[in-house]
């Protein structure tokens, strides 16, 4: 048998290995948390970018039927 000493120092051991599976598990936590916030931001970001795409998309395309516009008509440069 162990003597009260011994069952102390192994509560004493036990305790801080619990603590500290607690803060790892708080900080897990904590970086979950922030990748989800980074991922909500990411898809806010390729939304975006998504939308800009097809935006000079369709410039482009208005900016060649004024081309064209202007050749038939004979009022391009070229």
């Amino acid at each position: 048998m162990g003597t009260a000493a011994e069952f102390e120092m192994t509560d004493n051991v036990e305790n801080l290995i619990l603590e500290q599976l607690r803060a790892i598990r708080s900080t897990l936590s904590d970086h979950g948390d922030r990748l989800n916030r980074m991922e909500l931001r990411l898809s806010a970001i390729e939304q975006t970018l998504g939308s800009l795409y097809a935006l000079s998309g369709s410039d482009r395309e208005t900016i060649n039927r004024v081309e064209r516009i202007e050749r038939r008509l004979e009022l391009s440069d070229t």
